[in-house]
């Protein structure tokens, strides 16, 4: 117990760290993945046949195979190709590949959230706004887009309460978010007690952040209910 309370301070040191290397990773991807989701759902409703079914296919790959490898074959599959990395030495190449593969991940997850949304309109919200003399892009943006976030809201916040747990598989590529540097510890520290308790602490992080982002989407929940 003693050997635990002096290394307290520097476990914390060193989580601390890590943890702001994980909301750095979780604000980048909501920011990039929630307009791109937008983009993508769009691309897979479009009349355009080629675009349309090229967009399914991506969505159905990125779904279908799981994001560790994904941020894998981001990190090392350009090395291969060009014979170096592309996304620049060190944690901020690291960083960069992981951001990248988040986003287009949770974009993908995100578009289908859109879509069904969209989808779900009722067609003669759209037909009401034709015999207004509405255009189709006043439709989307005064009827539709409003109508739309009532029915996502629900879905979206869940997948951003996901997010916050998949932050962790960043460290497959080496990224020093908070369970790398849990598990950093307990490589360099001796005794049974040093191998485990670090990654008690990494849970605590995990379920105080996520009980900030729950709370956060309560109250937006609430807000957007007027759309009832």
């Amino acid at each position: 117990m003693d050997k635990i309370m002096e290394q307290m301070p520097i476990v914390i040191n060193a989580l601390n760290v890590g943890f702001i290397q994980t909301l750095k990773l979780f604000f980048v991807t909501l920011i990039g993945a929630l307009p791109l989701g937008l983009i993508i759902a769009f691309g897979s409703m479009s009349r355009f046949r080629p675009l349309s079914w090229l967009t399914k296919i991506v969505v159905w790959i990125v779904r279908g195979t799981p994001l560790m490898i994904q941020l894998l074959i981001i990190y090392y599959f350009p090395g291969l190709v060009f014979g170096k990395t592309i996304w620049g030495s060190g944690e901020a190449g690291r960083f960069t590949a992981a951001a990248i593969g988040f986003i287009f991940n949770y974009a993908c997850y995100f578009s289908e959230i859109y879509r069904g949304g969209i989808r779900g309109v009722p067609i003669g919200q759209e037909e009401a706004g034709l015999v207004l003399g509405m255009t189709k892009s006043q439709i989307f943006f005064r009827v539709k887009l409003l109508q739309m976030i009532k029915r996502i809201v629900p879905p979206v916040c869940n997948e951003v309460i996901t997010l916050v747990k998949d932050t962790s598989l960043a460290r497959i590529i080496a990224l020093q978010e908070i369970i790398w540097a849990g598990q950093s510890f307990m490589k360099g520290s001796q005794g049974i007690s040093g191998e485990i308790w670090p990654l008690f602490f990494t849970a605590f992080y995990y379920l105080i952040w996520n009980g900030v982002v729950t709370i956060v989407l309560g109250k937006l929940e609430k807000k957007l209910e007027y759309f009832r």
